[in-house]
């Protein structure tokens, strides 16, 4: 197939890239980034800045997105949130419809905080509804502008991720450091969920999706096994041979990322339901293994 990818270059694209050009596919990804930092893999993928660049392609895969907490979430910020996601889906949909043959199939990103913050008991599946805090309403519009492919024919997946658990980048990394010089803990009191996906099972979700004609709609990537933010610390003290008993104030993260700091200092335990219906198996379903395997490779 022939396929469009945005955010391709981020942690997510890191090994989804490698994975698509292994099983035959031939990618274009567009980029903001000079194409001569990125591997092409044998001349499969070509890196664009503009969707003009892009042939008619078999289908896309929609990851773009500034960093959610890369910053403090100032009134500006927020706005660079949106437009990241929102304006450029909307140009993608542009583009999508001035093709003379539209794709079979998009696949979009959004994010478990569409739910908001839950207690430990409380297990959402895709059927639950949607939070009204800035979170949920950006991933709600990010959402509502992808499936407006629908109205050309194209099926659309919309991916709800939840935390990515790669060992070279993402969440899992910018751990690394204070826990390797002793100084790692839980976020708060710890009890808060945590839903996460290790990277290699939210590529074979993907992968999956791709490949299902008859799937469309919204999935939760997410493991089946969620955890406390406690557990989850502890872990990653474990794979590094280190102690977890530092924790970090939530004064201090909202100091740091103001009302994002909401993402770590609350919680939701999101299941993967409908991917647990079709049979999906997961490589990594409990965390020790998913951080093991992350930071092996």
């Amino acid at each position: 197939m022939k396929l469009l990818v945005t955010g391709g270059t981020g942690c997510i694209g890191y090994q989804l890239l490698p994975t698509l050009v292994e099983a035959g596919h031939t990618l274009w990804v567009l980029t903001r980034r000079s194409a001569d930092k990125f591997d092409t893999c044998n001349g499969n993928i070509t890196y664009i800045r503009n969707f003009d660049d892009a042939p008619e392609v078999d289908g896309v895969i929609n990851l773009a997105g500034e960093g959610i907490l890369d910053r403090r979430w100032s009134e500006k910020r927020k706005q660079e949130l949106l437009d990241s996601r929102i304006d450029l889906t909307a140009r993608l949909l542009s583009w999508m419809e001035q093709c003379r043959v539209k794709p079979k199939v998009l696949i979009s990103g959004s994010a478990v905080g569409y739910y908001g913050f839950h207690e430990q008991n409380v297990l959402l599946d895709e059927s639950c509804p949607s939070a009204q805090d800035f979170a949920a309403t950006l991933c709600q519009r990010w959402e509502s502008e992808a499936l407006k492919a629908k109205e050309f024919g194209v099926r659309v997946c919309i991916l709800r991720i939840g935390v990515v658990l790669a060992g070279e980048s993402g969440a899992l990394a910018k751990m690394l450091l204070p826990f390797r010089l002793g100084l790692g803990g839980p976020v708060a009191n710890g009890e808060q969920m945590f839903s996460w996906i290790q990277r290699e099972d939210l590529v074979a979700m993907m992968m999956f999706l791709l490949h299902s004609p008859d799937q469309e709609g919204v999935f939760n990537a997410t493991s089946p096994i969620p955890v406390t933010n406690k557990a989850y610390s502890e872990e990653i003290a474990k794979a590094v041979g280190r102690p977890c008993w530092l924790t970090v104030p939530a004064y201090a993260l909202r100091l740091l990322l103001g009302e994002g700091a909401d993402l770590l200092v609350k919680g939701q335990a999101v299941m993967p339901t409908r991917f647990s219906q079709l049979g999906f198996e997961f490589r990594y379903p409990e965390i020790e293994g998913a951080i093991r395997h992350s930071l092996e490779n």
